[in-house]
């Protein structure tokens, strides 16, 4: 994510959305799902790690924690978990091959342009060892826009979710839907998605 108004509503509201989504974090069936199919004392990457909720359960799970995020405020939250590595650096600044066991990418790569979206998920594949775990979460819905509080949106039909995964070399493997309500109060029908690499 490289959209500086978007980057700026995080670094104004990062204890909110800490306190707003750590409940829904901690009872996550997917993230729970996506730790057990990690092998013990892995390594991950928390792509686009927020306040680093998931980051602290990784890693009190046993696995070897790696969280970015473009905003500052995230990170330092996210850095305060023991156990975790955390840095920032955009969606551009991932890069290598075969590093981790599992990529978590809750609710993230919604933020990269849909031009970008391709290429962001090629250089994760690329950074996933063989057989690897890769989980994403989205927003479904249709165009890109600026929700009530500045954030840029790109949204994806289910349809065109599952194509640019399989187009990366991913398998989605497990999905879970529900509707739930953002930082800006609006609601949004989500999904996550566990792929095998």
């Amino acid at each position: 994510m490289s959209d500086p108004e978007t980057i700026a509503v995080y670094d104004r509201r990062a204890a909110d959305y800490a306190a707003r989504n750590e409940g829904y974090i901690r009872r996550d069936p997917q993230l729970a799902a996506f730790i057990v199919a990690c092998p013990q004392g892995g390594r991950v990457l928390d792509l686009g790690c927020g306040p680093g909720i998931s980051s602290a359960m990784m890693a009190q799970a046993g696995l070897e924690v790696d969280a970015t995020d473009a905003s500052a405020e995230m990170v330092a939250l996210a850095a305060r978990a023991p156990g975790v590595t955390a840095w920032q650096a955009s969606f551009d600044e991932i890069e290598g091959k075969a590093l981790y066991d599992g990529i978590w990418a809750a609710f993230c790569l919604l933020h990269a342009p849909r031009a970008d979206f391709p290429r962001h998920l090629a250089a994760l594949r690329k950074a996933l060892k063989p057989g690897g775990k890769f989980a994403i979460g989205m927003k479904l819905g249709a165009g890109e826009a600026r929700d009530r509080i500045g954030r840029h949106y790109t949204y994806y039909t289910y349809e065109a979710l599952m194509d640019h995964l399989r187009a990366a070399g991913f398998t989605p493997a497990s999905e879970t839907r529900e509707t739930g309500e953002g930082l800006d109060g609006s609601l949004a029908e989500l999904i996550t998605v566990i792929c095998d690499g």
